[in-house]
């Protein structure tokens, strides 16, 4: 993996892991900045590089009434916001091609959620761009596929790639990570992430409000550094409960330090 053209990347010590975390999406226009600020004081204390996440929207919900976001230009700001006040990069999904220009203004990393990782033209629209960008593995995709999306970049002018294993359908309701994925996608020469919160989702629920096992998190993060992941991808939430999107699979803001802590040994000792 060479670090070196991602600016987030090029202090990252070769026995540590970097970490995408932050809600799941923008909920207001406060509690991010307190997400930001817990989240870099734990990673400042455990020499790990921060990328904060959030969505400004969330264009695929289960049902017509679930919260999409406050506004996507205001979202959009709060996330601007956080990365000037707290000098940490930050990412942020887009759905359609035409989206990509707009939030390049706004943030470091562009990410394709995993459902839209075979879409060309969104592909190319994020390299166009030259920011940064992370793919979601589809579930329906093997890792050796993704070579393909990787390629659309990287054919597009952008050599910022990254990959990001979430889990692979099991059946309607479950998913499962299959931990070859993470070595099979190194080997496109780029950096690897485990989201170990959403691979432990449970979709497809009849209330239609999607399903989670947040108390499998630190096995499914152990296990993803003990396998060679690069990063750790997460969702935090102050309130899991009180979140208003993917709240079943989130990890508690306070449990996040003791989650890390952990992950930081395992990965010194390989």
């Amino acid at each position: 993996m060479d670090t070196t053209k991602y600016d987030f990347l090029k202090g990252l010590r070769p026995d540590r892991f970097f970490l995408l975390a932050g809600p799941c999406v923008i909920e207001d226009e406060t509690s991010p900045l307190f997400i930001a600020e817990t989240l870099k004081n734990i990673c400042q204390k455990l020499d790990i590089p921060l990328v904060f996440k959030g969505s400004y929207r969330k264009a695929n919900r289960s049902r017509l009434d679930s919260f999409t976001g406050i506004g996507d230009e205001k979202a959009l700001k709060v996330l601007q916001k956080v990365a000037k006040e707290f000098e940490i990069p930050v990412v942020t999904d887009i759905h359609a091609a035409e989206e990509a220009a707009m939030a390049a203004e706004y943030v470091d990393i562009l990410q394709i959620p995993a459902f839209l990782c075979r879409q060309t033209d969104l592909l190319v629209a994020a390299a166009k761009t030259g920011k940064a960008v992370n793919i979601k593995k589809g579930q329906f995709l093997s890792g050796e596929a993704m070579r393909f999306a990787v390629e659309k970049v990287q054919q597009s002018g952008n050599d910022k790639v990254m990959l990001t294993e979430r889990g692979s359908m099991f059946g309607y309701q479950d998913l499962v990570v299959d931990y070859r994925n993470i070595a099979a996608m190194q080997q496109f020469g780029v950096p690897v992430i485990l989201d170990v919160t959403h691979s432990l989702q449970q979709p497809n629920q009849s209330s239609g409000v999607t399903g989670g096992q947040p108390e499998m998190i630190g096995i499914i993060a152990k296990a993803g550094i003990a396998a060679g992941a690069d990063g750790i991808f997460m969702e935090t939430h102050p309130n899991p409960s009180q979140a208003k999107s993917d709240g079943a699979n989130m990890l508690c803001l306070d449990k996040v330090e003791d989650l890390l802590r952990p992950l930081v040994r395992i990965k010194e000792a390989l």
